[in-house]
C-alpha cells in the first residue's frame, strides 16, 4: 500500500469526524508553526497527528527537501525548458555564490540591484528628472508576473510611500492604459516597459500607446522611459538606453519576479532601504525552508494541509481571505503563483499525471468578501477550504477601533467555519422567535450551518516590508512543494501559448483583411458580427 492509499484511507476513516471533537488543551499549539513573529495555524482542519505523519513521509518520500537542495543549487530543474529556478538568488542579499553553467549569477544580480537603488534614489531625490520637472508618476506597464507582482506589493505597502505615485497597465483592452494616463502629466511621468523579451503583444501595445501619449507634450519621450527586459537590442531601437535597462536571467519565471527589476515600480515608491527589507524577508524564508524541522516548516506543512485538502479530500477550491485591504490584490496574485505553477495534466516524464494537478484559487479581502460569497462557504454543498492572513495591528492608531472589527470578524469566521450551527440549536432560535409547528421546521433548517469546513489562519504583528517578503515566500515554496509531490513542473506555463499564438492568426480576420473560411462555424459567427458592428 502507498503513502497515497494510506492518506486515502485515513481520509475515509475521519470523514465523519468533526474538527472541533479534535481540540484539546494542547492542538492549537501542536498544530501551528512559527517563524520569528509570523504564527501559522491549521489545527482548524481535520488532519490529526497520523495524519501529520503520513503527509510528512509523503513529503520525504517524493524527495522535496532533495529537489529544494538541487533548486537553491542552481541545478536545472525546470526540466521541460532546461533552465534554473533561481528567483531566490534575486533576493541572496549576502552574495553567496550561486552557479548556473558553472558561472556565478550573485555578481550580475548584486551589480543590477546597485542599479536599480542609483537611479531609484535619482529619480525620488528629483535628480533624475521629467522633461517639465521632477518625476511625479510612475506607469508600469506590463502583464502576468510583470503586473501582478509589482501592483500587489506597491498597494500592499502604501504605508511606506514617499515616492512617486505608481500606477499599473497590463490590459490590451485600450480603455486601462486610456483611463490611467487620463490626468497625469507627460512632462512629469515616467513610464517603466516591462518585459522579458521586450515582444509581449500586450506590453508593447500599451507601451507605443503610451509613448504616443508622451510625444504630444514634450520633444524627446524615450528620455522618459525605462525598459526592465533582457533584450537591451529591442530596448534600444525603441528608443531607450542600455543604462536604463534593467534586465535578469533566464532562470527567474515572470510570476516568481517582483524580487528583481520587475519591482522597480515597487522600490521607486517606497525607496531602496525599504525596498532590501522586502528582500531580507523572502531571504529570511528561504532560510526557514532549507532549514526548519518538517513538523514546523511553514511552506511544507501550508503545502502538505493543501494536499491533504485538494488531493486527498477532494475539495476543488482554495480561498485566499486576506483581512486587509491593502492586500486586495493578494489573492489574484496567490491564484497565478499556483495555477500558472501547477495546472498541469502531465508529469515531469510526460505521463497523464494520475491525480488532480493544483486546485482553483480565488479570494477577496475580508470583510467585503462576508458580504459577497461567504454565503457559499458557511451553506453552499462544496466544502470551501480558506486560508486567511491578518495583522495584530493596524498603521492607523487613531483607527484602532475599526481594526479590532475587522480582528473580530476573521476569527468570527473560522470559528464559525468550524463550529457550525446544529439543527436543535436553530429550532431553539426560531422557537424564541415565535415560529411554531411546521414553519418552526422550514425556518430552523435554513439556519443551519454544517460547519466542519477546514481552515488556517496566517497571522502577523504588521504588515511590513519583511513580513511581506515573507508572506510571498512561504506560498512560493508551498507551490513547489506541492509540485514536487504531485511530480510535475512548477516553473513552466506552456498552456498560455495556444492562445497567443491563434491571437495573432486570428487578428487579420478581425480586421477584414483575410477570410474566415477554414476557421469553425463559431468563431466565423463571430468574427462576422465583429465586421459587421465595427
Amino acid at each position: 500500500m502507498t503513502i497515497w492509499d494510506r492518506l486515502e484511507e485515513k481520509q475515509a476513516q475521519v470523514s465523519g469526524r468533526t474538527i472541533l471533537s479534535l481540540f484539546n488543551g494542547g492542538r492549537a499549539g501542536v498544530f501551528s508553526a512559527r517563524m520569528g513573529d509570523l504564527l501559522f495555524d491549521y489545527s482548524k482542519t481535520n488532519i490529526d497527528a497520523e495524519t501529520l505523519d503520513l503527509l510528512l513521509k509523503l513529503a520525504a518520500d517524493a524527495d522535496v527537501f532533495g529537489r529544494r537542495d538541487a533548486m537553491f543549487a542552481g541545478e536545472k530543474i525546470n526540466e521541460t525548458e532546461g533552465r534554473a529556478v533561481l528567483h531566490t538568488a534575486l533576493r541572496n542579499l549576502e552574495g553567496t555564490p550561486v552557479y548556473v553553467d558553472g558561472k556565478d549569477v550573485m555578481p550580475d544580480i548584486l551589480a543590477t540591484l546597485g542599479r536599480m537603488e542609483a537611479f531609484s534614489t535619482a529619480v525620488r531625490n528629483g535628480t533624475f528628472t521629467g522633461q517639465g520637472g521632477a518625476i511625479t508618476d510612475v506607469v508600469n506597464i506590463g502583464i502576468g508576473g510583470s503586473d501582478l507582482g509589482p501592483q500587489m506589493t506597491t498597494l500592499a505597502l502604501a504605508p511606506y510611500h514617499d515616492g512617486p505615485r505608481a500606477h499599473f497597465v497590463s490590459n490590451i483592452d485600450g480603455a486601462h492604459i486610456a483611463d490611467t494616463l487620463k490626468g497625469l502629466n507627460p512632462e512629469t511621468t515616467l513610464v517603466i516597459v516591462a518585459s522579458k523579451t521586450f515582444t509581449t503583444i500586450e506590453t508593447m501595445t500599451n507601451a507605443k500607446t503610451a509613448r504616443d501619449w508622451m510625444a504630444q507634450t514634450v520633444a524627446d519621450p524615450a528620455a522618459q522611459f525605462v525598459a526592465v527586459s533582457s533584450a537591451i537590442g529591442k530596448a534600444a531601437e525603441f528608443g531607450i538606453p542600455a543604462d536604463r535597462v534593467f534586465g535578469f536571467g533566464d532562470y527567474v519565471g515572470g510570476r516568481y519576479s517582483v524580487w528583481g527589476p520587475i519591482g522597480l515600480s515597487l522600490m521607486l515608491a517606497i525607496g531602496p532601504d525599504n525596498f532590501r527589507d522586502f528582500l531580507h524577508g523572502g531571504a529570511a524564508m528561504d532560510t526557514h525552508f532549507r532549514t526548519a524541522a518538517p513538523a514546523q516548516n511553514m511552506p511544507l506543512l501550508l503545502a502538505l494541509v493543501g494536499i491533504w485538502h485538494h488531493q486527498i479530500c477532494g475539495y476543488k477550491t482554495r480561498a485566499v481571505l486576506p483581512y486587509d485591504q491593502r492586500l486586495t490584490h493578494l489573492p489574484a496574485y496567490f491564484q497565478q503563483l499556483e495555477m500558472e505553477s501547477n495546472g498541469k495534466s502531465v508529469t515531469m516524464d510526460g505521463q497523464p499525471l494520475t491525480r488532480p494537478s493544483g486546485p482553483v484559487v480565488w479570494g477577496k479581502p475580508g470583510t467585503n468578501g462576508q458580504h459577497a460569497f461567504y454565503q457559499l462557504i458557511h451553506q453552499g454543498t462544496d466544502v470551501v477550504p480558506c486560508e486567511f492572513l491578518i495583522a495584530a495591528k493596524g498603521f492607523e492608531p487613531d483607527l484602532a477601533h475599526q481594526h479590532d472589527l475587522l480582528l473580530a470578524n476573521c476569527l468570527a469566521q473560522s470559528e464559525a467555519l468550524m463550529k457550525g450551527r446544529s439543527l436543535e440549536v436553530a429550532r431553539d432560535l426560531m422557537a424564541a422567535k415565535g415560529f411554531t409547528g411546521a414553519e418552526l421546521e422550514r425556518q430552523a433548517r435554513h439556519h443551519v450551518f454544517p460547519g466542519n469546513r477546514p481552515t488556517t489562519t496566517l497571522i502577523y504583528p504588521e504588515l511590513t516590508p519583511n513580513t511581506l517578503g515573507r508572506i510571498i515566500a512561504i506560498y512560493e515554496h508551498r507551490v513547489f512543494v506541492e509540485g514536487v509531490i504531485l511530480g510535475i513542473n512548477s516553473f513552466d506555463q506552456w498552456g498560455v501559448e495556444l492562445g497567443k499564438e491563434l491571437a495573432v492568426a486570428l487578428t487579420p480576420l478581425i480586421k477584414g483583411e483575410e477570410s474566415v473560411e477554414g476557421k469553425d462555424g463559431s468563431t466565423r459567427m463571430l468574427v462576422e458580427y465583429i465586421l459587421k458592428s465595427s
